[in-house]
């Protein structure tokens, strides 16, 4: 089981859950892919058209920012934690 932490911005869109729990493990695709299935509003917000990562959202597998890992092909481990961060931008 994979535990994928969402933030307080995106909650809405994953039925108010802080906490997600995933049975897809192996690639960060495959668990964004059954995301995609039962929360589509929360993963319209995480990827684009393409199916890529949004530029101002940032994912980290157990603590490592998963765009210097492998991207979407990042391994994602049984018991792994995805936490979801969206950019900050201010000025």
């Amino acid at each position: 089981m994979v535990t994928v932490l969402v933030p307080a911005a995106l909650r809405g869109e994953a039925d108010g859950e802080s906490r997600l729990a995933v049975t897809s493990a192996g690639t960060l695709r495959a668990v964004l892919d059954e995301m995609a299935a039962r929360w589509p509003r929360l993963t319209r917000r995480l990827r684009d058209e393409q199916g890529e990562l949004r530029r101002y959202i940032n994912v980290y597998v157990d603590g490592e920012d998963c765009r210097h890992v492998g991207g979407l092909d990042t391994p994602v481990g049984d018991d792994a934690e995805v936490q979801v961060i969206p950019s900050v931008a201010g000025g």
